[in-house]
């Protein structure tokens, strides 16, 4: 007797996501340029989350979405020697992990603070590269893995190491909705999607179908090493961000820089401009800033357009170097200064031997 699968339920459109913005540019920059090592999103449960991990998958076609659960191993995760084949040919051959099934689509990790850091380290080696190394068991093995990682935390269960948040491209605080009108509008979105599904993702295809042109338009763009050109002016930007949130290294710089390049080609322009770094700078430099540096200013929406430099200095040099001051950037930062501590007076040792012992010796 052959069993019959299931059919998956119907996914909520990723153009019906509201009350989170921010994770929705994140995810379709990740998209239009997997190489910027993916999105973490930290939140509370009932964000959002995974649902717009799942809908991003459907803008890109042929797109799988695996997820990684959090008991698995890392050969589950890299791939390992096919024991059946070994055993039963005496050859070796290599089996295939979730690395290769996520390959061209999306792979969703939740909760990817709890999972162990080996498991960790070579989901973001893949990531980033695009290519998945497996040199163990006999075998040595590499096939493509370019996807969209997606991973979800929740603070309240702890944290990633600084040299494994570090490596994730962007990264996405999400808040619970506090405006009622923002909340209602929320629920009633989901409430039409559960009770007809088909119909409102029909209401919704013609925006689906927009956004996704636009992700094969950003990904053809990208494709092109010498389109969306950039001036001296957008490296000091970024650099000066850069530097105000005290980073280590120049990650930051660089991903900065391709996220820049994403959001323009996502946005059909013909170069990247300072507006672009502003707008990517905080998903880029969140997980990253040092405790007490200076965070930029909240990004103009594209809708309106940010407001003018001053003459001879751009915006957002002007943003990265303004503040209230604090320590002037000389001071070590969480220091306190000294307090005076009780010494108790201590009585002096006797000898073990007397003195008068010690000069016949002599």
């Amino acid at each position: 007797m052959t069993t019959q699968a299931a059919p998956l339920p119907a996914s909520f459109p990723f153009s019906a996501i509201a009350g989170q913005p921010l994770l929705r540019e994140a995810l379709l920059l990740a998209a239009a340029d997997p190489a910027l090592g993916g999105v973490l999103i930290e939140g509370p449960r009932g964000t959002a989350k995974t649902t717009a991990a799942r809908a991003l998958a459907e803008l890109l076609p042929g797109a799988p979405f695996v997820t990684l659960p959090l008991g698995a191993s890392l050969e589950h995760l890299i791939g390992t020697l096919d024991l059946g084949q070994a055993l039963a040919g005496h050859a070796l051959k290599f089996a295939p992990g979730l690395l290769a099934r996520a390959h061209g689509g999306v792979l969703y990790v939740d909760e990817i603070n709890l999972l162990p850091d080996a498991l960790i380290d070579s989901l973001l080696d893949a990531a980033a590269s695009g290519v998945n190394v497996v040199e163990r068991d006999g075998i040595s093995h590499r096939h493509a893995a370019r996807f969209v990682l997606v991973g979800t935390m929740n603070p309240e269960e702890g944290s990633l190491r600084p040299q494994l948040l570090d490596r994730f491209g962007l990264c996405v605080q999400l808040r619970n909705l506090e405006d009622r009108a923002e909340r209602q509008a929320v629920v009633r979105a989901r409430l039409a999607f559960d009770s007809d599904p088909e119909g409102f993702r029909a209401r919704h295809a013609a925006a689906e179908a927009e956004l996704a042109a636009s992700l094969r338009r950003a990904r053809a763009t990208l494709a092109d090493a010498i389109a969306l050109p950039y001036g001296d002016a957008v490296h000091e930007a970024v650099g000066a961000l850069c530097i105000a949130a005290q980073v280590d290294g120049l990650r930051a710089d660089l991903v900065m820089l391709r996220a820049a390049r994403a959001l323009a080609a996502l946005e059909g322009a013909e170069a990247i401009g300072e507006q672009h770094v502003r707008r990517v700078a905080e998903a880029v430099l969140l997980h990253r800033r040092k405790p007490g540096a200076e965070a930029p200013p909240p990004a103009q929406s594209s809708s309106a357009p940010p407001p003018p430099a001053a003459e001879g200095e751009s915006a957002i040099d002007d943003a990265a170097h303004s503040g209230d001051g604090g320590d002037g950037g000389d001071g070590d930062w969480g220091a306190l200064p000294p307090e005076p501590v009780g010494v108790a007076r201590v009585k002096p040792l006797r000898p073990l031997i007397p003195a008068a012992s010690l000069a016949k010796k002599a």
